[in-house]
């Protein structure tokens, strides 16, 4: 007898055993959904596989970054990049392509597709260049791709080889146009036969030119309808009645009659033989009469006679085809005032054109003072810099360290400044070069000694090519140096480890040299070359840790079409660039530079011995007198005296006689080149050397102070081992000079 007090229990056995079997139908049953759709999966992506492998068109996949995840064996084979090396490549490293025309780099549809989610295709006809730079004519199309929830999550790129059937298309088309040409051709040379058979019409049925045609005697046998509406006669008013004479304004008529008889030696009846006389002899004859019309009114006309000969070439008649020449005549009075107002307005223009010059003189003037305001400040940040740098006890290091730093910035700053200045003046076209036989050895040896330090410190292996025979170019010593420094700078700085830069020159003929400076660098595609020159275009090397403006090219481009070269740069992927500029060759002889001065060491020793000299400092900016102090006390052998006011500073110079003078341009009172010029023209202090230290850096301005007679033009920011040497410069010049015998100002 079953126990009721244990049915529950048993029913909830049964009920839980239910429960679990169909949980486990149910797994079972998802078990094998998944199976098979696994088995499916696996079966689609060997299907796309195979399909990817066996279509023939070239297929590229992207993720959403456009890195490059798949290839197929056409794209592999197409690109030159095989699917392990392209895998997280940019699309656009592997997949170039140019215009086929232009060459120009063109935009690869990727970007649209994955920004747009929409299909894109070349608009223009393209070329994929491939990695070993086989080059394949192209169409393709870029299509996004989603996930389930409609999200872009990459890009499919489709393209084929179209080389072959772009040949034949270029083929048909071809003979499209030889057989358009020759339709063209028959149908002008029928156009010719109609116009040939219509021209005799055309011409005396013409309303618009009068033909008149006479017999030998001149009589007229044909009056065109032309003739008629000119004229007012109706033919039969004059046909085997009247002469071209009897129509003509008779005093003009006789005029030309004495006319051609002065002009032929002989007697020319006036009337029709007056009209007809060269046309007789085979002569053009084109001339300008008055007609009268049948009403009396008159008209200018031109005339053009022709003698109508028959086949023994007798003369038979005359024609002459005449035309209103009321509108020239018109044409001719308004062109007189044209040209008169044209007469005004190039008044106007060169007023515009004084207008102009001003206007650019004013802009220089600006450049020179921004060069002067930006250099003032900047000034006392390096040189306090560099005095602390130099000090002593010398700095620690975390000093050091930012001192570099300051130092670091404040010199890119300048070369930024002076470089957009360049570039200023160099647009405006005031910008002045010295063209002069310069020697290249020379200058490639200063340049090597100047750059040497910088390649060492990045590993850079330095070679200048000697060259064989002495080269002189005609240029500008200065601007040449600039412009072999800016290249070699950068074959430095864009330059891989461990790697190496060469310079040589090769003749370009027998009046060209050309000088190449080679690195073996990166390289550059030649999208990015075809960008080169451009003003502030670093050409993507914003993100490198080399400092640059992106305008040291342009500079150096504008300098050298200024001295008459060219320049240009050939450069491959993964082994380098090579810049170069040409210059003209002269035969000229050359005037030797001076040699560079030693660099000077602040540390220098100075004997006991020496007597104390003298330098007199006129500046009215209290933060470079701190800077001029600091540098003298370091020097035993000298003392400072200053003055903030060009007019003391005069005094002062006649009262104390200093050994040098150091002199701002910029003072209160007096300017800089008006007390140099007092100081000249005073026989106590003419012989005292002057060297200037100004903002005013513009070659302009020292080309200026130069001229005035300064010893030496320094400018600002000081480097503190030209100014020492420029120092020591003056004082051997002092001693070796007694007062008396001024010397003459020169730019050393």
């Amino acid at each position: 007898m079953l126990d009721l007090t244990t049915a529950p229990g048993v029913l909830t056995l049964l009920l839980a055993a239910v429960v679990v079997f169909l949980v486990y139908r149910r797994s079972q049953e998802i078990r094998g959904k998944l199976q098979r759709a696994n088995a499916d999966l696996v079966e689609g992506h060997a299907r796309l596989s195979t399909m990817l492998r066996s279509m023939g068109d070239a297929v590229i996949a992207t993720d959403a970054q456009a890195r490059v995840t798949l290839l197929n064996p056409v794209a592999e084979l197409m690109t030159g990049w095989t699917q392990a090396q392209a895998m997280g490549q940019p699309v656009d490293s592997v997949f170039c392509i140019v215009n086929k025309q232009t060459r120009a780099a063109e935009v690869i549809p990727v970007g649209a597709a994955l920004a747009k989610g929409t299909i894109q295709g070349l608009t223009n006809h393209m070329v994929l260049i491939a990695r070993d730079r086989r080059e394949f004519d192209i169409s393709d199309s870029c299509a996004p791709i989603r996930d389930a929830n409609q999200n872009v999550i990459g890009a499919i790129l489709v393209f084929r080889d179209v080389t072959r059937d772009y040949a034949v298309q270029q083929a048909l088309k071809a003979q499209q146009i030889q057989l358009a040409q020759q339709n063209d051709e028959l149908r002008r040379s029928q156009e010719a036969l109609v116009q040939a058979s219509a021209l005799q019409n055309a011409i005396f049925n013409s309303a618009n030119f009068s033909s008149i045609a006479t017999d030998a005697q001149g009589v007229i046998q044909i009056f065109n309808v032309g003739a008629q509406r000119m004229l007012g006669y109706a033919a039969v008013d004059v046909l085997n009645k009247s002469t071209p004479a009897d129509i003509s304004d008779p005093q003009e008529v006789i005029a030309r009659a004495l006319t051609l008889s002065t002009e032929l030696a002989t007697t020319i009846a006036p009337g029709f033989e007056a009209l007809v006389f060269k046309a007789s002899r085979g002569i053009e004859d084109i001339y300008e009469l008055t007609y009268i019309r049948k009403d009396g009114s008159r008209f200018p006309a031109v005339v053009s006679v022709t003698a109508l000969r028959d086949e023994h070439d007798a003369i038979i008649g005359y024609l002459l085809i005449g035309t209103d020449n009321t509108a020239r005549k018109r044409v001719d009075a308004e062109r007189g005032q044209v040209e008169q107002a044209l007469q005004d307005k190039n008044v106007e223009l060169e007023a515009a054109r004084a207008l102009a010059e001003k206007a650019n003189l004013a802009k220089s003037d600006f450049l020179s003072s921004m060069s002067h305001e930006l250099r003032t400040p900047l000034g006392a940040i390096l040189g306090f810099a560099q005095l602390i740098e130099s000090g002593n006890p010398a700095p620690t290091v975390a000093q050091k360290r930012s001192i570099d730093q300051i130092l670091k910035a404040g010199w890119y700053l300048l070369d930024l400044i002076n470089e957009i200045l360049d570039l200023a003046l160099i647009e405006s076209g005031r910008l002045s070069l010295s063209l002069e036989p310069v020697s290249l050895a020379e200058v490639l040896s200063e340049c090597e000694a100047m750059i040497e330090p910088q390649a060492r410190q990045r590993g850079i292996q330095l070679q200048f090519v000697r060259l064989a025979t002495s080269h002189q170019v005609l240029a500008d010593r200065i601007r040449v140096k600039q412009v072999l420094i800016n290249l070699l700078s950068n074959a430095i700085k864009y330059n891989k480890l461990g790697g190496s830069v060469t310079v040589e020159c090769t003749p370009r003929g027998p009046s060209v040299i050309r000088v190449s400076v080679r690195d073996t660098g990166a390289g550059l595609a030649p999208e990015m070359v075809a960008q080169l020159f451009q003003p502030f275009n670093r050409l993507g090397q914003t993100v490198n840790p080399e400092e640059g403006t992106g305008i040291g090219l342009v500079v150096s481009k504008r300098l050298v079409e200024l001295m008459q070269g060219h320049i240009g740069v050939g450069s491959t992927i993964d082994h380098g660039s090579v810049f170069w500029f040409e210059l003209r060759l002269t035969r000229r002889a050359v005037v030797q530079a001076a040699a560079d001065a030693l660099p000077y060491s602040l540390a220098r020793q100075t004997s006991a011995d020496i007597d104390q000299r003298t330098l007199l400092y006129v500046e009215d900016n209290p933060a470079n007198l701190i800077l001029v102090e600091d540098l003298i006390a370091r020097r035993p052998d000298m003392r400072l005296l200053s003055a903030m006011d060009g007019n003391v500073g005069v005094e002062l110079a006649r009262t104390t006689l200093p050994d040098v003078i150091l002199m701002d341009i910029n003072l209160p009172g007096i300017s800089g080149l008006e007390a140099l010029s007092i100081l000249a023209r005073d026989p106590h202090t003419a012989h005292i050397p002057v060297m200037a230290l100004s903002a005013n850096a513009m070659p302009r301005d020292i080309e200026k102070g130069l001229e005035a007679g300064f010893f030496r033009y320094l400018t600002k920011p000081i480097k503190i081992n030209e100014f020492m040497d420029a120092l020591d410069q003056a004082l051997q010049l002092a001693q070796n000079h007694s007062p008396g015998t001024p010397e003459k100002g020169t730019n050393p």
